[in-house]
């Protein structure tokens, strides 16, 4: 075993300085100067206490995030998603879309900073009945229905974490001035937790979404719809890292 290279990935796996990785573990930063420079070799074990502690921290700081409402985290492929646990609507039949239409309001005039890119996406005053009665969600269907309905608690990190932007023009000019430069497509994911027959947490179904944003007159891009929610797969709960 190349126990320096072990010691340097397990440091810089946290990100941490040797100055840092030392504070943390309390070991000497002389001792962990020494070893990954291979100039003083740890007995084995040193390394795998470490590692064990590294993992053991994680998994609490893991369980911590999965009791917060909302939290950003990454999954396997280190791809973000948001998990939401502010679940409003448990049916996947019945949704009061005037229900959906009036919390949304609260977001208006609030803008979001796509972490990706430092764009910045506000919301408008058309965003709610968009969102709440648009073609798409009179479409949507089960496990889809109720997730965009339960997709309304998280709109400001779903844009946070949006990715890979698409560009398209305002075809015949159907929206006027609200959409006058066109419209940017974004993706964006996000977990709905599912329940064992006791109640306990046992996955979350992850779900696929487009978010539709339009280029407006004032060069400003707002939100006008969260569209083609789809459900992607589930990942057990230890296969999810903390942002």
């Amino acid at each position: 075993m190349d126990t320096a290279k072990v010691i340097k990935e397990l440091r810089e796996s946290i990100g941490m300085s040797r100055k840092e990785f030392s504070q943390h573990t309390g070991v000497p930063v002389r001792t962990i100067e020494d070893w990954e420079a291979a100039r003083r070799t740890p007995p084995n074990y040193i390394p795998r206490l470490l590692g064990y502690q590294l993992k053991y921290e994680e998994v609490n700081k893991i369980n911590h995030k999965l009791h917060e409402k909302i939290c950003i985290i990454s999954d396997p492929d280190g791809r973000k998603l948001v998990l939401i646990n502010d679940i409003k609507f448990k049916s996947r039949k019945s949704v009061d879309w005037n229900k959906v239409e009036q919390f949304l309001k609260k977001y208006i005039d609030e803008y979001y900073e796509i972490l990706e890119s430092a764009e910045k996406v506000y919301i408008g005053t058309d965003f709610p009945d968009e969102y709440a009665h648009s073609n798409d969600t009179r479409k949507a269907q089960g496990a889809n229905k109720k997730a965009k309905a339960n997709a309304i608690s998280a709109i400001g990190e779903l844009i946070e974490i949006a990715s890979d932007r698409n560009e398209s023009p305002d075809y015949n000019k159907k929206h006027g001035g609200k959409a006058k430069f066109g419209w940017y497509r974004y993706d964006t994911r996000f977990g709905i937790p599912v329940y064992d027959e006791e109640g306990v947490l046992d996955r979350y179904n992850i779900f696929r979404a487009r978010l539709i944003v339009r280029r407006d007159k004032d060069r400003k891009l707002y939100l006008y719809d969260i569209v083609r929610i789809k459900k992607e797969t589930s990942k057990p709960l230890e296969s999810l890292t903390v942002r």
